[in-house]
Formats: C-alpha cells, sequence, structure tokens
C-alpha cells in the first residue's frame, strides 16, 4: 500500500507539471492578452509622426468623413523602417439613417488599393437599434479579405445602462445574423468596464486606450489596441488614428472574412 500511495503522488504531480506546461503553451498561443501590468515599449516613428508600440507585426488605421479624400493608393505603399498599413476601418454609419459622406469613396477606393477593410457603425443609444442595424445593412457589403462588421459603443446618450446594454445586444444579434460573422466591439477602456463589462465577454473587443505605457486597461481579451489618436500617413491630410492587431499574419489572415 505505502509503495502505491507513493506511485499515486508522483503520478499527480507530473500531471499537475503537465496542465502547467500545457497551459502556458495556450498563452503563447493566443493572439490575445487580457489586461496586463506588463510595461510595453515604444519606438519613435518620425515618418508617422508618433511612437508606435514594439512587438506587434501588423498595424492599421481607421478613418471618416473627417479625414476627407484619401489617396489610397499613398497609403497601402507607405512603408518606414518595417512598418506598413496593414487595415483600414472606415466609418459607415452612425444612427439609424446617417451614413459617412466619405464612405462610399472610402470603401471602393480601399480594396482597390489592396487594404483590408473594414466598416463600422457608431451607435446611438437614443436610437432605434433594429433601425441602425438596417442602416448599416444597407449601406455595407462585405466580400472574402474584409474585416468583421463593429459597433462603436462610447455614449449613453443619456439611456439608462441597462436599456443602452439590450440595444447593443439586438444590433449585435442582427448583424451577426445578416452578416453569419460575429461582429467586433470597439469601445474605450473607461466606457467599456464601466457599462458593457462583463455583458458582451464574448465578443471580439477593439478598445482605445491612448498614449497608454502598458497594454489596454480591460481585464479581457482584446483583438486591437486603438493606442494613438495623432498619426501621419502619406495620401491622407489630417491626424489619423492608429491601432495594433493583437496577433500574428496567419491569425490575421483566419480573422478575414472567407
Amino acid at each position: 500500500m505505502a509503495r502505491k500511495t507513493r506511485n499515486s503522488g508522483w503520478i499527480g504531480l507530473i500531471f499537475v507539471i503537465l496542465i502547467f506546461l500545457a497551459y502556458r503553451a495556450i498563452q503563447r498561443l493566443s493572439p490575445f492578452e487580457p489586461g496586463s501590468d506588463k510595461e510595453t515599449t515604444f519606438t519613435m516613428y518620425p515618418d508617422f509622426g508618433i511612437a508606435l508600440p514594439n512587438n506587434f507585426l501588423i498595424h492599421g488605421i481607421d478613418v471618416s468623413r473627417y479625414q476627407k479624400n484619401i489617396n489610397w493608393k499613398l497609403v497601402k505603399t507607405m512603408q518606414s523602417r518595417d512598418v506598413k498599413i496593414g487595415f483600414a476601418f472606415i466609418k459607415a454609419t452612425e444612427g439609424s439613417t446617417l451614413t459617412d459622406k466619405q464612405f462610399s469613396r472610402n470603401w471602393r477606393k480601399s480594396r482597390e488599393a489592396g487594404i483590408a477593410r473594414g466598416a463600422y457603425h457608431f451607435f446611438r443609444g437614443n436610437s432605434d437599434a433594429a433601425a441602425q442595424a438596417r442602416n448599416f445593412i444597407r449601406a455595407v457589403t462585405l466580400l472574402p479579405g474584409d474585416l468583421p462588421p463593429v459597433l462603436d459603443v462610447e455614449t449613453l446618450d443619456n439611456t439608462p445602462v441597462e436599456e443602452y446594454r439590450e440595444k447593443v445586444a439586438l444590433w449585435l444579434m442582427l448583424i451577426e445574423q445578416h452578416y453569419k460573422v460575429k461582429p467586433i466591439i470597439y469601445s474605450n477602456a473607461s466606457f467599456y468596464n464601466n457599462h458593457l463589462h462583463p455583458r458582451f465577454a464574448d465578443y471580439p473587443l477593439w478598445v482605445a486606450h491612448y498614449k497608454e505605457k502598458n497594454r489596454p486597461k480591460v481585464n479581457r481579451e482584446w483583438l486591437v489596441w486603438q493606442h494613438n489618436e495623432g498619426g501621419r500617413v502619406n495620401g491622407i491630410n489630417h491626424h489619423v488614428d492608429f491601432n495594433v492587431f493583437n496577433g500574428d499574419s496567419l491569425q490575421f489572415r483566419e480573422w478575414l472574412i472567407k
């Protein structure tokens, strides 16, 4: 009996070690990282006018009518050292009736230039969610190689939080039903933590947290980090938001619509 007990102890210890090693392997393979206190280093890129966080392979921008007429060919060909623009999120709609006046042109020209493109909707808490979903669907046709649709949620518009969450949930459900792909939620770290977490934890998160030395302060996995709003890019005559994708090129390709 004593021999059996000692053997059982060794087997249990080996099992625990194997579980730990498997967990560490999954962590290394995952494209996401929950909120972390680990400091992120940055390198200044004068061509882009800002410092970019290191150890991210894929950088992107997001634009709307405020960037006016964009020369997407120049955006595509710009390169500073090892960094190029790998994707662009483009504002499509807002509320139940508005369409960004530059969307149609940006949507067409970005694809012609060969940039992975995604469309986003600016959500209004005081507007009907189903009407907002219809507004986005009317404006946006997604093709293979595009990014999943995005819901930009960053203002309550004096709507009670529970009602707001129900409206957000309805928009996400209707969009997923239509496009057959899970939408992405965009929000700043503070708004997400205060009003959305943990209700929407199963949706991919694009989080805004500017000039942060550490990773975004959200206690969950995140897909894209909008880290600066003052970047410069050839072909765009206004400042532009900069983002990084939290994964490698293979994971990025898997993220695109098939």
